[in-house]
C-alpha cells in the first residue's frame, strides 16, 4: 500500500519549487491533492499532468474567499480534506535594514507579511473545520531563517519566526483533532521571486549564484535539489507514522559553517 493512498491534500503553491516536488511525490504515494496556484502558467503546468487525482484552483492565498473555494472544491471532487500545506511564500533577497527606504519598510513589510504570514492564517483557518472532522493534519513550510540569521534579510526572517510561532500556538488550539507542524528546509534553485514592492518580483532566486552558495555554507557540501526535501513532508501527512508529532518545526536545512579548503 502506498503511504498516501486515499488522503486527500490542499496545497498552495504547487506550481514550482517544493511545491512542485510535493505533488509529484505524493501522487506517486496516492494522494489525491488540490492546488491553490496564483499564476496561470505554472496551473497549466499542473493540468498537464492529467492525473484525475489533481485538481488545480486558480487564485490567491491572500484571499480568503480563494482558500475557502479549494477547501470546497476538495470536499466536493474528493469528498474529505486530510492535510493543509501551506507553501506559497516569497524572499527579500536578502535585504538589509538600513538599505531598506521608510517607504520600502513599510510597503515591503506588508507584502511579505501577506503572503507568508497572513496567507498561512487564512489556509488554515478555511481548512480547519474540515480537518477537525477527518482528524486531519496541517503543514507549514518555513525557513532554516525561522531559527537562524543568514537566510534572507529582516523582512523575511521575521515572517518566518512568526511562522514558528504560528505552527507552535495552532497545535495548541487545534488539539487533540489536529496535528500541526512546520518543515525548514535550506535555499535552493528555484523560481522563489521577491515583493513587488520592492521591486523584486521579476528576480529569482535561481538567478544567484545558489548552487555555489549552498556547496559552502551547507553542512552537506552540495547543493540540494527540492525533491530532497518532500520526505519530511510525507511523514508528517502520513495517517499513522507521524501521530505523535504536533507543534514542531523540523529544520532540513543542512545549515552548516563555510567547510575548509581541502
Amino acid at each position: 500500500m502506498r503511504g498516501l493512498e486515499g488522503r486527500v491534500v490542499l496545497l498552495t503553491g504547487g506550481g514550482s519549487g517544493v511545491g512542485r516536488a510535493i505533488v509529484d511525490r505524493f501522487l506517486d504515494e496516492g494522494a489525491r491533492i488540490v492546488v491553490l496556484e496564483r499564476d496561470p502558467g505554472k496551473a497549466a503546468s499542473l493540468e498537464a499532468i492529467g492525473s484525475g487525482d489533481l485538481v488545480t484552483v486558480t487564485g490567491d492565498v491572500t484571499s480568503y474567499a480563494d482558500n475557502e473555494r479549494a477547501v470546497a472544491i476538495a470536499l466536493d471532487r474528493f469528498g474529505r480534506l486530510d492535510v493543509f500545506i501551506g507553501n506559497v511564500g516569497m524572499w527579500d533577497f536578502s535585504r538589509d535594514l538600513v538599505d531598506l527606504a521608510p517607504t520600502e519598510l513599510e510597503a515591503g513589510f506588508r507584502e511579505l507579511f501577506d503572503v507568508n504570514v497572513l496567507g498561512y492564517l487564512l489556509g488554515a483557518r478555511a481548512a480547519a473545520a474540515s480537518l477537525k472532522e477527518s482528524g486531519g493534519a496541517i503543514i507549514l513550510t518555513l525557513s532554516n531563517a525561522s531559527f537562524y540569521p543568514r537566510g534572507g534579510g529582516v523582512l523575511y526572517t521575521a515572517t518566518k519566526h512568526a511562522g514558528l510561532g504560528i505552527v507552535r500556538q495552532l497545535a495548541y488550539e487545534l488539539a487533540p483533532e489536529i496535528r500541526v507542524n512546520g518543515v525548514a528546509p535550506g535555499g535552493m534553485a528555484t523560481n522563489l521571486s521577491g515583493p513587488r514592492s520592492l521591486g523584486l518580483d521579476q528576480r529569482q532566486i535561481k538567478d544567484i549564484p545558489i548552487r555555489e552558495y549552498l556547496e559552502q555554507y551547507s553542512a552537506l557540501e552540495r547543493a540540494i535539489e527540492p525533491g530532497d526535501y518532500v520526505g519530511t513532508y510525507l511523514l508528517l501527512a502520513s495517517s499513522h507514522d507521524a501521530l505523535t508529532v504536533t507543534g514542531t518545526v523540523f529544520d532540513i536545512s543542512a545549515v552548516g559553517t563555510p567547510h575548509r579548503t581541502k
